[in-house]
C-alpha cells in the first residue's frame, strides 16, 4: 500500500512537472495554480493608491492596466477615477483574466486576455498606461513594449513604469552558501528565463529613449522585512523558491541535497526574526507629447 506521504509526494511532483511546462510555454516564471491568488494577497490598495496619484492618475480617465494579473490592481485604480473613468485590464493569461473577472468585477471596468508584446490597437487610446512589476519578466523585450505601449496613449497622456531593483538579493544575515545560490539563481535567471533583477534602474531609459516628455522618477521599498514574519511573506516567498527558483535551472552546488536542501535552510533564514529584507521599487512617469 501507497502511504499518504508517498502519494502527496507524487501529486507535488505531477504539479511541479505540469507548471515547468506551462511556464515553459508562457514565458512567465512565476507561472503556477496559485499565481492569482498569491498576486492578490501581495497587491495593496495603500501602495496602488499612492504611486498613482503621484504618477498623475485623475478622474474621468481611460486607464489600461497592463499585465493585470488577478484584476485587484485595476479593480484600486477604477476606485480613483470615479463615474466617468473606465479601466481596461490586460494579461496574457486566460487562466488570471478569469479569476479577474469572477473576484475583481465592477462597473466601469472590463479585462481582455492580450499579449502586450503584440499590437493592441483594437483596444483603443488610453489617457493613462500603467504597468507595474512586468517588464523586470521581459529584460531583453522591454524597450519593445514600452514603444508598443506608447502608441496607445493619447497625446498628452502618461505612462507609469514600475519595478523592483536588485529583486531578491537585499538580505542581512544569510550564511555564505545561501549568498552564492541566490546569485547563481538570479544569474540563470536573467541567462535562461530573460528575468531582470535590475528592471527598476532602467525604467528612466526607457521613457527618455522613447521621447516622453516631464520624466519623474521615485523611490521607495517594496519589501521591508523584519522581526516577525508576517504570513503573507511567508506565503509569497515561499512561492518564489517553490517556482521561481526551482524551476530556474540552477544546480545548487553549494547543496549536497540540492534544491531541497538550499529551500529548507533560506526558510529558516528567512523565518529567523533576527532577519532584515529589504527591496527597492523604482517608479517612472512620463507625459507624451503631443
Amino acid at each position: 500500500m501507497v502511504g499518504h506521504g508517498a502519494r502527496s509526494a507524487h501529486r507535488r511532483g505531477i504539479d511541479f512537472d505540469r507548471e515547468v511546462r506551462h511556464m515553459r510555454r508562457t514565458g512567465y516564471l512565476m507561472e503556477h495554480a496559485e499565481e492569482a491568488r498569491r498576486l492578490d494577497l501581495k497587491t495593496q490598495a495603500g501602495a496602488v493608491e499612492k504611486q498613482a496619484r503621484w504618477a498623475g492618475i485623475r478622474p474621468g480617465m481611460r486607464v489600461a492596466d497592463i499585465g493585470c494579473g488577478s484584476g485587484k490592481t485595476s479593480f484600486f485604480l477604477r476606485g480613483l477615477l470615479g463615474p466617468g473613468g473606465t479601466v481596461v485590464g490586460v494579461d496574457a493569461s486566460a487562466s488570471r483574466i478569469r479569476h479577474a473577472r469572477e473576484q475583481h468585477a465592477a462597473d466601469g471596468i472590463s479585462f481582455v486576455c492580450r499579449d502586450f508584446l503584440a499590437p493592441l490597437q483594437e483596444l483603443g487610446s488610453f489617457d493613462f498606461i500603467w504597468v507595474r512589476f512586468v517588464l523586470e519578466y521581459h529584460r531583453s523585450k522591454s524597450p519593445e513594449i514600452v514603444a508598443n505601449l506608447s502608441r496607445l496613449l493619447e497625446p498628452g497622456g502618461i505612462l507609469f513604469l514600475a519595478d523592483l531593483d536588485h529583486n531578491c538579493l537585499n538580505h542581512f544575515g544569510l550564511c555564505a552558501r545561501l549568498s552564492r545560490a541566490l546569485r547563481g539563481i538570479m544569474d540563470r535567471l536573467e541567462a535562461d528565463h530573460d528575468f531582470d533583477p535590475y528592471a527598476g534602474r532602467k525604467l528612466y531609459s526607457y521613457l527618455y529613449d522613447a521621447g516622453f516628455e516631464e520624466i519623474a522618477v521615485d523611490m521607495d521599498h517594496h519589501h521591508l522585512i523584519y522581526g516577525e514574519l508576517k504570513e503573507t511573506d511567508r506565503y509569497n516567498w515561499n512561492k518564489k523558491l517553490e517556482i521561481a527558483a526551482r524551476n530556474s535551472g540552477y544546480d545548487f552546488p553549494e547543496y549536497a541535497g540540492g534544491f531541497a536542501e538550499f529551500a529548507s535552510e533560506f526558510s529558516l533564514f528567512f523565518a529567523d526574526p533576527r532577519r532584515f529584507t529589504y527591496t527597492p521599487v523604482i517608479c517612472c512617469r512620463g507625459r507624451k507629447p503631443g
